[in-house]
């Protein structure tokens, strides 16, 4: 049997065909998943049309997850949609252009703050606006997109940072919905070249040192390996596990330095 015969699986963050939340919403499908994705603002547009290269065309639902009204909209429209929610995946990162790039000092509080709610609580404002329908599947599992937070990265800065607070909110959730039968856990994936990481200044430097650094090798242009891991853990297969950081980078995050790009 397929590995999420059954199920249903909201995704978030499908923007382009490029995007780790496509790769994750055509493997759920692949694997038997009935996935509903989300999208907002004008990216919603894009997310309609890159929707229709999935192998199902799943429903869409508006959400800001910013906006307290549109988190209760959206948990009352999937809620028509279905009576329980067997996975959630939070695919969900931004942060301001001085978060990134320039160093700790010059990214105001309220950029922080943006990036901090946008890309890590909203984790929590998920969890809680679809918690009677997580409750009601009786062994969810919610996933987040991590970018291993225990080092310091060139570059990444603030959103370093808030990948840090992610990671710890992940287990604090995991203690509060291990009760209600939900599991949380991370995805910590290695560079893969989406939308959101273009908007990294200098994500070359990954590109062009992750693949020789990483015992395994990695291509940056593969989501597969993020898809698969993500919906290994949707799954069944990982019924007992819950608070913890799955690393899906090649090794990269085993070794103590990232090999510097060839000359």
């Amino acid at each position: 049997m397929a590995l999420l015969e059954g199920k249903t699986i909201l995704v978030t963050g499908i923007l382009t065909d490029q995007s780790l939340a496509f790769s994750i919403a055509e493997r759920a499908q692949r694997e038997g998943g009935t996935v509903i994705a989300t999208g907002f603002g004008r990216g919603l547009s894009l997310t309609k049309r890159v929707l229709r290269k999935l192998p199902e065309l799943p429903e869409l639902v508006e959400l800001d997850v910013t906006d307290e009204d549109q988190l209760a909209a959206a948990a009352q429209r999937v809620g028509e949609l279905t009576d329980r929610l067997d996975g959630l995946v939070h695919a969900i990162g931004f942060a301001p252009p001085d978060c990134l790039g320039d160093g700790m000092l010059t990214a105001s509080a309220s950029d922080v703050a943006m990036a901090f709610q946008i890309s890590s609580y909203s984790l929590a404002a998920l969890c809680r606006s679809f918690l009677p329908l997580l409750r009601a599947a009786q062994g969810a599992s919610v996933v987040g997109l991590d970018f291993d937070a225990t080092v310091a990265w060139p570059l990444y800065d603030w959103m370093g940072v808030v990948k840090a607070s992610l990671e710890s909110l992940s287990r604090y959730l995991a203690r509060d919905l291990g009760p209600d039968k939900i599991r949380c856990n991370l995805i910590a994936a290695g560079p893969v070249r989406t939308m959101a990481a273009k908007s990294i200044p200098g994500f070359g430097i990954f590109e062009d040192t992750w693949a020789t650094s990483a015992p395994l090798g990695w291509s940056v242009t593969d989501p597969a390996p993020v898809a698969a891991a993500t919906v290994a853990l949707l799954s069944e297969l990982f019924a007992a596990t819950t608070g913890e950081i799955i690393h899906v980078d090649g090794g990269v995050h085993a070794l103590g330095a990232v090999a510097p790009p060839a000359a």
